[in-house]
This record gives C-alpha cells, structure tokens and sequence, in this order.
C-alpha cells in the first residue's frame, strides 16, 4: 500500500473543523459525452448495480451506456438551468446557506461539498480540507434515509481516501435523518408555503398528496436494508405534520430501472391509477431529494405528470424540493450543530509567522 505523497506544509487556515455535505452527482454538461462518462461511474459502482462485475460491465458498456447516454443528454437539456445542473446548483447554495447560519451562529466552520459521482469528488475535497489544516471532517450525506446504494457508497468513497493519507483527519458520519423533528417540519413547511401560493388540495372531493421516494430493488429489503423503512416512517410523519390521513396522502416509489421487482407501489402506476379513477387533482412531493433533479424535475414534472393527464387526471402539481429553502436550512443547521458537539468549532489561533 503506497500512501499519497505529503509533505509537511504550513496550514491555509486556522478552522479545525469542517462539514462536507455529499450528494449523489451528476453529469458535468447535457451532452451524450457528459452523460454517458456519468453513467459509467455511477452504474460501475457494485453497491448500486449488485450483479457480477463481469458480466454487468459487457451489458454496460455495449448496451446501456450507448443507449441510454443519448437518451438521458436528452433530458438533462431539458431541466439544465443557466448556472449548470440543477443538483449541483441546489447544493451549491445549501452549502453557502449553512456556511452563513453557521457563521452568525458563532461557528468557524467551512462548509463545502462533494459529488458521489462526477465533479468535485469526494477523494479531492477531503484532501482540499485537510491542506487547508481541517482536522476534523463532518460528512452529511444529504439522502434522509439510509441506503446501501446511497449513503454506504458515500462513506465507501470517504474511507477509500481516508485509507490512502498516513496523517487523517477526525471524520464523523451522519447516518440518517430520516425521523429529525427539524427535517420533517421543514416539509411540512415546504408543502404549506407552496398550496399557500397556489390553493390547497380539495380533500374533501377526493384530491390527493403522493409522496414520491426514489426507489431501489426490492431484495435490497429482503437483505436488511433499512430504506423502505425509513421512506415509511418519514411519509407517516409528514402526513401526521400535514394534519392528513392515509386517505388523503399515498407513499410511493419511482425511478424504477430494469426488470426486476422494486419496492412498491409504483408512483407513475398510481398516478395512472388516479387518473384513471377520475380524481381532480394530485399534488406530488419528493421528501427523500433534498434538492430538485432529474427525477424530481423531468420524471415526475414531465412525465409522470403526463401518465396522470392522459388517463384522466386534470390538475397536477410538483412541489419543489427543499432546495435552499430557509426552513431547511435551519433544519440543516440544527443536524450540522448537533453531530459538531464536543469538536472545536471556534477558530484556532492563527500560525506565527515563522515558527
């Protein structure tokens, strides 16, 4: 094991402490080139595709990534904003949100953050800390709920460059927060703000809420992991929040790829279903994307909008994601806080000159 070359360098800053918030990632242009480069990481990862190597990268890399790359550049074009991708755009300014909280709070703590897959990676904005003289890392994966597909892997990246520097620095996890009465209040917000500017469901005449979770095969279940579980529980307590019922509100999961069986329901079936059984208007919200993507933007805004049209249906509406919604980022402010105690979170004295 040959570990990376470091030489002893004065410190670029006097913070100790610092919270790398982690997202999934995403393609750096909408181009078939950009996608297909993303794709490739992100699908070679075996917590996200469990099949044999071998034969998973042949169907890969000769079938899916041809295919799908020019598909997907296709939709990516369609949501890109000015300022790049929507994900990274978001999380950009989660980021400089909580870097502000933090900062009229009294923290001398930097904030930044890092893609699973893509740019800027995990590996380089560890080692952009720990030059900086960060000696104490909070990694805050912005998924709610736990997945092996998702957090794991997040944690898997950390580690692998952890394991590559002889001097690491202190690193802390956040697991989950799926069940944090703050992120859950900033939902409910969330979906209050938004039927506040533009009319709250009729429940009464048989509107409804779905709740939309990315979803993952269903043998991810079966062998132990925690996500269907914790999608459950976060839908039953923003529907509690919500003052609703189950009547009201469904819990769903989307984005299913592949044949085999994922968790259930499906949300573009139900929403046909809906459509189907003549109901006025459904309004739909992503509790488990902390900020507006692909999925939430052109699967569910474009898509799954259309599937309820067609059969029916007549008024849709996508809620936006938490975004930089100040709801959450308080709520992210108050998760940052808790996992940070005991850390010193006030600037260290500046280095002497000369010494």
């Amino acid at each position: 094991m040959r570990f990376d070359l470091e030489r002893p360098s004065r410190p670029t800053s006097s913070h100790r402490v610092a919270v790398l918030l982690i997202n999934l990632g995403t393609p750096d242009a909408p181009t078939p080139r950009a996608v297909r480069r993303y794709l490739a990481q992100f699908l070679s990862d075996p917590r996200v595709v469990e099949i044999p190597a071998v034969l998973w990268q042949f169907i890969l890399r000769l079938l899916i990534l041809p295919l799908r790359g020019r598909a997907s550049a296709k939709k990516y074009a369609l949501v890109w904003l000015p300022e790049g991708s929507p994900l990274r755009v978001h999380t950009e300014k989660q980021a400089e949100g909580l870097r502000h909280l933090l900062q009229i709070n009294g923290y001398a703590v930097p904030v930044d953050y890092a893609m699973r897959y893509g740019s800027p990676g995990i590996p380089a904005m560890l080692n952009q800390l720990k030059l900086a003289g960060v000696e104490h890392v909070l990694l805050m994966p912005l998924y709610p709920q736990y997945s092996s597909s998702t957090t794991a892997t997040a944690f898997d990246a950390a580690f692998a460059a952890l394991r590559r520097m002889r001097n690491q620095p202190e690193i802390r996890t956040v697991r989950h927060f799926s069940d944090h009465p703050a992120y859950i209040a900033a939902l409910a917000t969330q979906v209050q703000n938004y039927w506040q500017v533009h009319g709250r469901p009729d429940f009464a005449a048989g509107d409804k809420l779905v709740l939309s979770f990315h979803g993952v095969p269903k043998r991810t279940l079966d062998l132990g992991d925690p996500y269907h579980n914790q999608c459950q529980q976060t839908g039953a307590l923003l529907i509690q929040a919500l003052g609703l019922g189950t009547v009201e509100c469904r819990v769903t999961f989307q984005s299913r790829f592949g044949r085999a069986e994922w968790l259930q329901p499906y949300t573009a079936p139900t929403l046909k279903e809906l459509g189907t059984a003549g109901v006025g208007r459904v309004d739909v919200f992503c509790p488990g994307f902390t900020a507006d993507c692909l999925e939430t933007i052109e699967e569910i805004g474009m898509e799954v909008s259309e599937v309820f049209r067609q059969a029916g249906g007549k008024v849709f509406h996508r809620i936006p994601c938490l975004n930089s919604s100040p709801a959450w980022i308080a709520a992210l402010g108050e998760i940052v806080a808790q996992n940070l105690q005991g850390w010193p979170v006030h600037a260290a004295p500046a280095p002497v000159p000369g010494q």
